[in-house]
């Protein structure tokens, strides 16, 4: 918005020359919405108390979260507003995957709306949108963004593979269900990782800082022929969106960090994963996704060989529990230390990921 106010002003007015640049809009879009969730989360987390938003803690857990209960959630909710917000007034208007972007994250916030609303009804965890009401649902919203992707003018359906250059198979109309895949699966991962105070706010502002510098050098022709990367023409709006991310997540997790004041909830979790899917996909970094997200693939993995090994044994376990946060819980890593090894964990799988722009 500020940009089409400002911008056209450049002849009368030689400082707002400067809104041309995606970067100084990406540092602002960072710092607004860093300030917008700064400033509004004390207001917000008493508005949560006062509705009695606060969260249920299951029984089976570790004994330790028992003090959590009660901490307000919905929290998502705020983040989801200062990036809207950023993005809006940082972002250019007319750009496809600003939109799609806003539309996906949005579509994702939604679902985890409704769900974090219905278990608040229901006063327990399990009682919010059925497993099979959520999942449908986050396959329709990535349905309609992988369409939307596909059908968008310009933007090839060929996969980059890392480490191999002349490797970029095309997919056709075969990259739509690949799309829905990534959306569902990284809304999903980063929704299983969200059970400790920042564990999921820290590895997603590492992950949408990575993937700033990805829509960057992949909207920009000439770098992403030096790298040689897919050029994706218009992408490069998508670091203003990733900045608006990093600044909200940064600002909530003022809030969030070890011991948390609110919790994102399903509406921050669904919503962000969905925004990492999004512009993992826009940016034909598709595959990099499994390693800058290597964090929350693995907590999704430690669930599904959890669950899969207990009904092939008839009830063994791989783990003490699952996700694999709890595992180290209960051999009795304190939270903190769980926390914090995750986030350096992320930070090393960002600068691998970085590698593999020149390991071609």
């Amino acid at each position: 918005m500020l940009y089409h106010l400002l911008y056209p002003l450049r002849d009368l007015i030689g400082g707002f020359n400067v809104f041309r640049y995606i970067s100084f809009r990406t540092i602002w879009a960072t710092l607004t919405a860093l300030s917008l969730a700064l400033l509004l989360a004390p207001w917000f987390i008493r508005k949560l108390q006062e509705m009695q938003m606060g969260q249920h803690i299951r029984e089976l857990g570790p004994q330790s979260h028992q003090a959590k209960a009660g901490t307000p959630t919905m929290g998502g909710a705020l983040i989801l507003f200062a990036v809207t917000v950023s993005s809006l007034l940082w972002g250019d208007l007319r750009n496809f995957y600003l939109w799609l972007a806003l539309g996906v994250t949005l579509g994702f916030g939604a679902i985890g709306f409704a769900d974090d609303y219905l278990k608040k009804v229901a006063k327990r965890n399990e009682g919010g949108l059925s497993a099979r009401a959520k999942f449908l649902l986050q396959v329709l919203v990535g349905l309609m963004g992988a369409v939307a992707l596909y059908l968008h003018p310009g933007y090839n359906t060929q996969l980059a593979v890392p480490f191999f250059k002349f490797v970029t198979p095309d997919l056709g109309w075969g990259y739509v269900p690949l799309a829905v895949f990534i959306l569902v699966g990284t809304s999903n991962a980063v929704n299983l990782t969200d059970g400790l105070d920042g564990l999921a706010a820290g590895p997603v502002l590492i992950a949408s800082a990575t993937y700033l510098i990805f829509a960057y050098l992949a909207g920009n022709i000439k770098t992403a022929a030096y790298l040689q990367i897919f050029h994706v023409a218009g992408v490069g709006e998508l670091t203003v969106f990733c900045g608006a991310i990093a600044g909200a997540v940064m600002g909530f997790l003022w809030y969030n960090a070890y011991p948390a004041q609110v919790f994102m909830g399903d509406t921050g979790s669904l919503s962000l994963g969905g925004a990492l899917g999004v512009v993992a996909l826009a940016t034909k970094h598709e595959i990099l996704l499994v390693v800058v997200g290597g964090i929350f693939v693995v907590e999704a993995l430690s669930v599904i060989m959890q669950v899969g090994y207990f009904k092939a044994t008839h009830g063994r376990r791989i783990f003490r529990m699952a996700p694999l946060h709890h595992h180290f819980e209960l051999k009795g890593w304190a939270e903190p230390k769980v926390i914090v090894r995750f986030w350096i964990i992320a930070v090393i799988l960002a600068l691998l990921a970085f590698s593999t722009l020149k390991l071609r």
